[in-house]
């Protein structure tokens, strides 16, 4: 079988949760030649490709967006029309622990791939003038830059102050001013995009609802941070995979789109829900537990934590036409039966990379 694609997009951290979604959607396309960029951390996982794996629109490359002349080569050799970057250390609590990571990735990885691009951008406008005009460098980040809202009626919006509270909001919000930068000094074509929190199929364990998920099936406890009244606004991962090939492929040049779930929950809300969700889906239980809901535990919050996040995505909605298909409770149902279904994807991770500990509490140097 040979390749029929029509266009060629790289994408970095592929091999990720949201990127994983943003490549599968790309390759059910049918007419986009995939190139996925990713250095295999510990939350990269290429199973989570198995279902693209020997398309031949799909191409997976090894590779750490901090080696500048490797993305080089990489550009010259693959040609691509569109970069869409998800390429971070994307977890709060490890920033907290571990905040030079975050530093290295998601700034300095930034700023080489701008370079990588502006470079190979360049070059295209003398040698294909038509293809450099159609080029873009989609950054993917955070609702996390704004900080958190005061009152219960506000929404982040496209033109809301940054106050990053975290390394790792910090770190988002430099490298959505790196892109800002790059597209007004240089003129390099650039979107950028702020979402909320993500969730669904293959999501790495250490965030809030695998976790949960996988400690109730083991009979483990359900740790709350604080009160659990800190509130999230909650996207399906496959509806922000589709919002962010949108805005890749249709969104304005220099324009920034805030893309959100319209599903704001407490977090307390959220794993109570999955809790009755657990009652219903897997009624067999752990020894000892009557009631899921039991294994709920309160623990010290978050240093810094933000108490509200809420989007406001009128603007995808009004110029891109964009609206999630999923509610909360259609995706956070095929979340857990996602979850029940593939133990074998999960218990892997689970005896590699991440045991279920707690991270973010470190906060002496």
């Amino acid at each position: 079988m040979t390749s029929t694609a029509t266009k060629t997009v790289i994408v970095t951290g592929g091999a990720g949760f949201i990127g994983s979604a943003v490549v599968r959607e790309l390759i059910r396309r049918g007419d986009t030649r995939v190139i996925n960029l990713d250095k295999l951390t510990y939350a990269g996982n290429v199973e989570s490709l198995s279902d693209v794996e020997g398309n031949p629109n799909y191409h997976f490359v090894q590779a750490d967006i901090c080696d500048r002349e490797h993305l080089g080569r990489l550009f010259a050799e693959f040609q691509p029309d569109v970069v869409m970057h998800l390429a971070a250390e994307s977890h709060v609590d490890r920033s907290i622990d571990g905040p030079a990571a975050f530093i290295e990735t998601n700034i300095i990885g930034t700023y080489q791939l701008l370079e990588a691009a502006r470079g190979y951008w360049s070059n295209l406008k003398k040698v294909a003038p038509a293809k450099a005009e159609g080029f873009r460098f989609h950054h993917i980040s955070t609702d996390e830059v704004y900080g958190d809202l005061e009152g219960p009626d506000e929404l982040f919006t496209e033109t809301t102050a940054y106050a990053p509270s975290s390394p790792y909001s910090a770190s988002k919000a430099s490298s959505d001013h790196l892109v800002r930068a790059w597209g007004r000094t240089y003129g390099l074509p650039v979107v950028i995009t702020n979402c909320s929190n993500n969730y669904g199929p293959y999501h790495f364990p250490e965030k809030l609802i695998p976790l949960m998920i996988l400690n109730a099936l083991a009979g483990k406890a359900l740790p709350v941070y604080g009160d659990g009244k800190q509130v999230r606004d909650w996207l399906y991962v496959e509806d922000h995979a589709r919002a962010l090939i949108k805005v890749a492929l249709e969104g304005a040049n220099g324009e920034t789109y805030n893309i959100g779930g319209h599903n704001e929950k407490q977090n307390i809300e959220v794993v109570q829900t999955l809790c009755s969700l657990l009652e219903e889906l897997a009624p067999a239980k752990p020894a000892g537990v009557e009631h899921y809901t039991d294994l709920i535990t309160y623990v010290q919050d978050r240093p810094g934590h933000d108490l509200r996040y809420a989007i406001d995505a009128s603007k995808i909605e009004r110029e891109l036409g964009w609206t999630p298909e999923e509610t909360f409770e259609s995706g956070l149902r095929k979340t857990v039966q996602w979850y029940l279904e593939n133990r074998s994807w999960w218990q892997r991770v689970q005896d590699g990379s991440y045991q279920g500990e707690r991270m973010g509490t470190a906060v002496a140097p």
